[in-house]
């Protein structure tokens, strides 16, 4: 499994029914929502052998209320 942060900008007063979005397709880690400039932050698990911008367009990124996300992928561990 390959894990990568995914953080989420939401529309104003969207940031709880994303959040909720999110939760209801049971692909994340963790979600925690964040100060600064993006509103939710994702810790997501993807399959060693899916495209990880084709898994993400197909699991999250269709959430009615996200207006931008900022994609981080991982290396190691320490």
């Amino acid at each position: 499994m390959r894990c990568v942060f995914v953080q989420f900008r939401c529309h104003p007063g969207q940031t709880y029914t994303v959040a909720d979005a999110i939760y209801d397709r049971e692909v994340v880690s963790e979600l925690y929502s964040t100060s600064g400039d993006y509103d939710l932050m994702a810790k997501v698990y993807i399959p060693e052998d899916e495209d990880v911008g084709h898994w993400l367009n197909e699991k999250l990124f269709d959430i009615a209320g996200i207006s931008r996300t900022l994609t981080t992928m991982t290396f190691k561990a320490f």
